[in-house]
């Protein structure tokens, strides 16, 4: 009976702490003041979106519409480029950091692409070797 009695003034305590924990958090979160929503930001956001969607309806025009060769592959990678930019300037907020940080992000990449471009030409040419 002793331990019975132990037992459950040790849950009736913890029980009440519970509910002092849960009082004071929502206490806490209904002090929550909403913002009005920035309308300038908001339209920068559609602006993005809308240069995002049009360069993707390019793309779908010039896929439907030109034959395939080497000139499509190029535009491809140039609209796919300018995709890029916009999506790492705007939503990854590279466009406002300091020129060097940006230049220290391009320039790895641009040596990156330049390593991968000559490691695809010079795999080539070794299948071209006579045997």
């Amino acid at each position: 009976p002793c331990m019975g009695i132990c037992i459950y003034l040790l849950l009736s305590d913890l029980i009440e702490k519970v509910k002092i924990l849960l009082d004071m958090a929502i206490e806490q979160t209904s002090n929550i003041v909403v913002q009005p929503a920035d309308k300038e930001k908001i339209a920068k956001i559609w602006k993005t979106a809308g240069l995002l969607a049009i360069v993707t309806a390019i793309e779908f025009v010039f896929a439907f519409t030109m034959s395939r060769g080497p000139l499509l592959i190029s535009i491809f990678i140039g609209l796919t480029l300018v995709k890029a930019f916009y999506i790492v300037a705007e939503f990854m907020h590279l466009k406002h950091e300091v020129k060097v940080l940006i230049w220290s992000i391009l320039i790895p990449l641009i040596f990156l692409v330049w390593l991968v471009l000559a490691l695809l030409i010079e795999g080539d040419s070794m299948l071209q070797l006579p045997s």
